[in-house]
């Protein structure tokens, strides 16, 4: 079995790639918007082509970097702290890190790797910055290119949530791959974050939850601490999605007020999850997720925004509440936040976060975040839309990603890791 080998990686020194051409250099601004979640996020694709080895993959993705890097010239620099005490882009040309590596074991590795969600293996498919403390140690975006002895390469990838949402990192690469092919940009990136500056004087009209301390009452932490990680997906097919629709929407009968399945699913996902995580009844939990503002702005973002266009999003309740209550109960809760989101909602999140300077607490709390409509399994570099693609880890315990189902576009695969006790329980309430 491939399972019982060693999945080796052999990586060559990290080289620099700059920009092809002189960019401008200073600090850039970052919005608040862009303090919010200061994590890298790792993904990695699996490239094969019936026409084309694996032969030019690193030099293909050397050159094409440095040529895009002149469009998105912040992505060379480095972060750091702005006089104001808040995150900013020192652009300094220094450039992304790239490491070439090879493998002579087969693909098969990664096939079982991602079906059986062994992250440790492919965590070796991503470079990690050595003796990095904290995000200011660590480049924007960090590359790793790893030929596999069938011919196919896989592109692995640290990016700086600081400089991308899920939307701007999409069009960052896409623009990376219509690079390396020698086409001209289709979006040309919109960089100037000072659109979404707070206003003077800051204006706060809305409570928000998301940034409210929550106690840890019922040990989760040491749970966390004394288990080992484990992570599942589980694949929502359309016909399992219209079940918890149809559960949710027993409250709303003879109403048009219908839910959604992305409220009908996080409902079902925040019960069930405090349930598996077996919190004392009267244990505050919160539920947060990245409502995309881009359109909901008034003007709407322009295209190519090249920054954070999302606002975390957030509730407040009890776990007994929850999970002592119909799935109804949780959804209503999840459909009435969401409709919260509009301009006014996120310029009062700006402005709290200028006036605070905190970051959503994470304690007893659950993030969502969606790439089911994001185009990061569609990226061509000259070989191809990737095999496989996926996510390498998650950026924090506490996150839940919603990925594309590979054969249906209605289909959303829901990733995430429990503690091992927990996700057998977590297990059988998916059951439904």
């Amino acid at each position: 079995m491939a399972g019982s080998l060693e999945f080796v990686v052999t990586r060559k020194n990290p080289v620099l790639v700059v920009p092809m051409s002189e960019t401008p250099k200073g600090l850039y601004y970052l919005s608040n918007l862009d303090q919010n979640i200061a994590v890298t996020v790792k993904t990695f694709y699996y490239f094969k082509s019936k026409s084309k080895t694996n032969q030019d993959s690193y030099n293909v993705i050397r050159k094409s970097l440095s040529e895009v890097l002149v469009h998105y010239y912040p992505v060379a620099g480095r972060l750091t702290i702005s006089p104001e005490g808040k995150i900013a882009v020192n652009c300094t040309g220094e450039g992304a890190v790239l490491v070439e590596a090879e493998t002579s074991c087969g693909i098969e590795m990664i096939k079982e790797a991602i079906s059986e969600n062994r992250m440790e293996m492919l965590e070796k498919l991503v470079y990690d910055i050595p003796g990095a403390r904290n995000i200011l140690e660590i480049p924007p975006v960090v590359v790793q290119v790893t030929n596999f002895k069938c011919g196919g390469f896989i592109l692995g990838l640290g990016m700086s949530h600081n400089m991308f949402d899920g939307v701007a990192a999409a069009e960052f690469l896409n623009s990376w791959c219509e690079t390396a092919k020698g086409l001209p940009l289709s979006l040309q990136p919109f960089l100037d974050r000072t659109i979404l500056q707070p206003r003077k004087p800051p204006k706060i009209e809305f409570p928000h939850n998301e940034f409210d301390e929550i106690e840890d009452i019922s040990g989760t932490e040491r749970l966390y601490n004394e288990e080992k990680l484990v992570y599942k997906s589980f694949l929502f097919e359309p016909k399992k999605l219209e079940k918890l629709k149809t559960m949710a929407n027993e409250e709303y009968i003879n109403s048009n007020n219908k839910v959604t399945t992305f409220q009908a699913l996080t409902g079902f996902l925040w019960k069930s999850r405090c349930e598996a995580l077996q919190f004392k009844p009267d244990q505050r939990v919160k539920l947060l997720f990245a409502a995309d503002g881009r359109s909901r702005f008034i003007p709407p973002l322009p295209k190519g925004y090249c920054g954070n266009g999302i606002v975390l999003t957030g509730l407040v309740s009890s776990s007994g509440e929850l999970v002592g209550n119909p799935l109804s109960g949780s959804v209503s809760l999840v459909k009435s936040v969401v409709e919260l989101v509009t301009d006014s909602f996120i310029r009062s999140a700006i402005d709290y976060l200028e006036v605070n300077r905190t970051r959503p607490s994470m304690t007893a709390t659950l993030l969502i975040t969606s790439w089911s409509r994001l185009s990061l399994h569609k990226l061509d570099f000259g070989w191809g839309e990737p095999i496989f693609s996926g996510p390498v880890g998650l950026p924090g315990k506490e996150v839940i990603l919603f990925l594309p189902g590979l054969d249906d576009i209605k289909s959303i695969n829901v990733f995430l890791g429990l503690p091992a006790s927990a996700m057998k329980v977590f297990e059988k309430l998916m059951k439904i």
